[in-house]
């Protein structure tokens, strides 16, 4: 098994970017895991400027399928005071396969500080409990251990603790990202089994800094309200494991069953 860090740190110079292979190992069905694909692009963006502030926002779209060798590009777009744009393409031989905009941000002084602070919605895994690393059948989900919160959980609502298997060196926004894509679509919930299902769009804000949590652990949820004629939006958040919610994210989602 491939982890994340060496697939960044066996990244080779390539005209205007970098070139890399996603491993079987990381393949959701045809295409690379969302996540991993979006970690490379942040990386990329994140190598493609100077003392860039944190990353606060990222909009990304899942042109088309990726595998095999990928060459990774980073564009800035603007760089302001306060805030810097940078596009990432992944491509791959099938061309172009994730288009991403990433927005770095320093925090700047306000007069408004508006949270809303609810109970984390399911504990934190104790130490040595039990975990899963997903579906055999899904190639990605085993660089993952895994804890469901299978009693506490809408119709078409997920909520997982989900960690890397292999973190170690990871920079906390690019673990994250590589995070931040683990839960099965929740209309899947609603089909009731299997079906073929492709992301589109995602856009994730991140609510605060993102540290290396406790134990590696982040608390996911997904939910929709609306799947029909073949699409889904669903909202989604990510928690970290002292109840704090770190990023809100949407995403469009292709359902093909």
């Amino acid at each position: 098994m491939t982890g994340l860090k060496t697939i960044l740190d066996t990244l080779e110079p390539a005209p205007d970017g970098w070139r890399g292979t996603i491993p079987e190992t990381w393949l959701q069905g045809r295409t690379c895991y969302g996540g991993l694909s979006a970690a490379l692009a942040l990386h990329a963006a994140q190598a493609s400027d100077v003392d860039l502030p944190p990353l606060r926002s990222a909009l990304v779209a899942f042109v088309g399928p990726l595998s095999g060798t990928v060459v990774v590009r980073a564009t800035r777009l603007r760089r302001g005071r306060n805030a810097a744009f940078v596009q990432a393409d992944v491509e791959g031989e099938a061309g172009l396969g994730l288009r991403a905009t990433f927005v770095f941000m320093a925090p700047v002084p306000s007069r408004v500080d508006h949270r809303i602070e609810a109970p984390l919605p399911f504990a934190v895994p104790e130490p040595g409990a039990p975990t899963q690393n997903g579906h055999p059948a899904v190639r990605f989900s085993q660089n993952f251990d895994m804890v469901d919160d299978v009693a506490g959980t809408g119709p078409a609502e997920w909520r997982r603790w989900v960690r890397l298997r292999d973190r170690d060196g990871l920079n906390p926004a690019v673990e994250l990202i590589a995070v931040a894509d683990c839960l099965p679509p929740a209309a899947l919930k609603l089909i009731g089994g299997p079906a073929p299902v492709s992301s589109m769009t995602w856009q994730l804000n991140l609510l605060d800094t993102p540290t290396p949590p406790r134990d590696g652990w982040w608390l996911l949820e997904s939910a929709t309200d609306h799947a029909r004629a073949g699409t889904s939006s669903q909202r989604m958040a990510i928690w970290s494991p002292d109840g704090g919610r770190i990023a809100e994210q949407m995403q469009s989602v292709a359902l093909f069953g």
